[in-house]
């Protein structure tokens, strides 16, 4: 089996835990930011690939492709040379920031949990629409 999937706007990361204290307690939160682009994830998962999971325990192999929107002050020639991945994004969000993001807010919804991912590849462009593309699918044996 195989799903894949794409999640409409700018690759956003998995933002850290936040802390803040009241009195003598301390209490942890999540980035709205965070949980908007997880909720999002889960959504165009369900809209575009359904309802099925992967079954528990099945080794998994995730394939993310994170395309960022070109600058606007990015003059032409440099504009053709992201356009031909020339240039690559070494911004942020860091590539292991994307792919914890992804996997996590499928747990439950595309498969079990994401400890079933043996194996994943994070892969950043530029071009004209950002985007992420996600491939999921069963681990084949080498």
């Amino acid at each position: 089996m195989e799903k894949r999937f794409t999640v409409p706007g700018e690759p956003v990361g998995k933002g850290r835990p936040r802390f803040s204290k009241t009195g003598n307690f301390v209490k942890t939160y999540t980035p709205e930011k965070t949980v908007s682009y997880e909720n999002l994830v889960k959504i165009e998962y369900e809209r575009q690939c359904g309802h099925e999971a992967f079954s528990k325990g099945v080794p998994l192999v995730m394939e993310i492709d994170a395309v960022f929107a070109i600058p606007k002050s990015a003059g032409k020639k440099r504009s053709r040379e992201m356009r031909e991945d020339i240039i690559r994004p070494t911004k942020k969000p860091d590539v292991d920031n994307i792919m914890k993001i992804i996997a996590d807010s499928l747990n439950g919804v595309a498969y079990y949990d994401d400890s079933q991912i043996v194996s994943g590849t994070v892969r950043k462009y530029y071009g004209e629409t950002p985007k992420v593309y996600i491939t999921i699918k069963e681990n084949e044996h080498e």
